[in-house]
């Protein structure tokens, strides 16, 4: 499976690790920047890695920036993306299981590298549910622009 991931010049060394821990587990990873840690602006990579899921390059993604407040709020922006920002394995897991998140956010200030290992491990190995759970996603669906 291919997974498209993207930070800023905050998250940049996480993207790094995670890409490399993400390699370890069997995954493809197609990185949309940045690729150093000169200052730059988060809403640009989230807008790669969003448009890597709506042209079908990819179905995932992943968004690190300082806190993940700012990836997730960009992300949230595009049509089709549903993007989670968690900071625990449960939040990960209903992510996935509830809202079928297609982008996980974290954050590089605010979280370790390790437990930052064990949310995509939990994200990536969850599914959605569906069923009861559609006809919310629909609803929100039909209530974003863009």
């Amino acid at each position: 499976m291919i997974l498209a991931i993207g930070s800023d010049h905050a998250a940049f060394e996480a993207k790094k690790e995670i890409s490399v821990f993400l390699g370890s587990l069997g995954y493809t990873v197609l990185d949309k920047g940045t690729f150093d840690e000169t200052s730059c602006d988060y809403p640009d990579f989230a807008a790669a890695v969003a448009k890597a899921i709506q042209g079908g390059e990819t179905s995932q993604g992943i968004l690190i920036c300082g806190t993940g407040i700012g990836m997730s709020i960009a992300a949230n922006r595009f049509k089709g993306i549903r993007a989670a920002l968690c900071y625990t394995p449960e939040l990960a897991a209903l992510s996935r299981q509830h809202n079928d998140a297609n982008v996980l956010c974290l954050g590089a200030r605010t979280q370790t590298l390790s437990d930052m290992q064990e949310i995509v491990k939990t994200w990536l190995a969850n599914d959605w549910e569906g069923e009861r759970h559609a006809q919310r996603l629909k609803k929100i669906e039909t209530n974003v622009r863009g």
